[in-house]
């Protein structure tokens, strides 16, 4: 029976590790070629301040006006920085281009977009999805490409 104790415990310890692992994933349906309707901003800056700087600027001013805003149509607002290069990416994605158009309409022009540009270089704007020329003709002065869904697995 004492041999038996190790036995059990591993065993415990598998089935509480499977059942851990199964509230983790969550089964999300995939379709294939199906425009979800997303508008996805990729924003490709470079900076000269040091690290530390633009890493404050970030999370101490504009990822938290993002955050403040009563705006659910944002799903993802996120920075990446290439350290080395002194570069940085934005990826913003939004339910859909009303959403993406009402933000932006509130931002462009605003003083976190006036603290954007002290910081920032913008080397490129891709917008992806379905956006109307209107706004379009908002964006070209940042040199904005406009890219529509084609297909693909969401």
């Amino acid at each position: 029976m004492k041999n038996l104790y190790p036995f059990i415990f591993c065993l415990s310890l598998i089935a509480c590790n499977q059942q851990h692992q199964n509230i983790d994933h969550v089964e999300v349906e995939k379709q294939l070629n199906k425009n979800n309707n997303q508008v996805t901003v990729v924003v490709n800056v470079s900076y000269s301040l040091n690290k530390e700087e633009i890493e404050s600027f970030i999370t101490e001013e504009h990822a938290p006006f993002f955050y403040s805003l009563d705006d659910t149509g944002i799903v993802r607002f996120e920075w990446f920085i290439n350290e080395m290069e002194n570069t940085a990416t934005l990826i913003e994605v939004f339910e859909n281009a009303s959403a993406f158009q009402a933000l932006g309409s509130k931002v462009l022009g605003s003083p976190i977009n006036v603290r954007f540009k002290e910081h920032f270089t913008i080397n490129s704007l891709t917008v992806l999805g379905e956006v109307s020329d209107e706004f379009k003709e908002k964006l070209q002065p940042m040199g904005a490409a406009f890219n529509v869904y084609t297909g693909g697995i969401n």
